[in-house]
């Protein structure tokens, strides 16, 4: 097996203490970690200085992996895990390789044998899991749901029918700006007896997490227009 190591570095959700959830050990396994590849090349940068202030970013290499890299520079990407180097593999916001495309690295990381270590830290999705109230033994999570609101009923119809056929939670988010198109396609397609929880800045000091029926929702509509939340929806 390759002696390099792909590590999957944690990042914060939101402006919240590194303390409150990143790992103890992180600080020093950055400090042995030339090589990134990161969603958002700004985010990354600023939080390696917030975890060190003395780093000499410029000393660093870095790639960018998101939804407009071109698929050819992939394989590229690894090439100094090939070379024996250890590299971190950040997302722009909590746990990589949930939700972004990290996981086209991991896999070809486990292809060329590099030990891959994930890294404990903030995950909105199992966070809202978490505290949502609903099942934890049986869940969906589907991404991002169809833009289109007719595309977007007709799955917001399938999940809720899910969630009752199969006693199992459903979990999707959505582009912050675009929540409460989210939210007003809940309510006007699910049902009211059904239980949708949003959780909004996890980990910050404006978290919300609340879990009532559409009915009630429909009464007190939350204010999360281009705040980061996340959508469960249960029977």
């Amino acid at each position: 097996m390759n002696k390099s190591h792909l590590i999957l570095i944690p990042t914060l959700l939101g402006d919240s203490p590194l303390e409150n959830s990143m790992p103890a050990n992180l600080a020093s396994v950055l400090a042995g970690t030339k090589h990134y590849i990161v969603e958002d090349l700004r985010t990354a940068r600023r939080f390696l200085k917030k975890v060190d202030r003395d780093i000499d970013i410029d000393s660093l290499q870095f790639y960018v992996l998101n939804e407009h890299t071109p698929e050819e520079e992939i394989p590229d990407m690894i090439q100094p895990l090939l070379e024996g180097n250890d590299t971190g593999l950040m997302s722009e916001a909590g746990t990589p390789c949930v939700a972004d495309p990290g996981a086209l690295i991991v896999s070809l990381a486990h292809k060329k044998s590099i030990r891959v270590i994930p890294l404990s830290g903030p995950s909105s999705i199992t966070l809202a899991l978490m505290a949502s109230g609903f099942n934890g033994q049986s869940f969906t999570f589907h991404g991002y749901l169809p833009v289109d609101s007719k595309q977007r009923a007709s799955a917001l119809k399938r999940i809720e029918q899910d969630a009752y056929r199969n006693d199992q939670t459903q979990i999707f988010i959505e582009t912050p700006y675009r929540n409460m198109q989210m939210f007003e396609g809940i309510i006007k397609n699910c049902l009211p007896e059904t239980r949708l929880c949003i959780a909004a800045n996890l980990t910050t000091e404006d978290e919300m997490i609340r879990t009532t029926t559409v009915k009630k929702w429909k009464k007190e509509p939350p204010a999360i227009h281009k705040q980061p939340a996340v959508f469960l929806i249960y029977k």
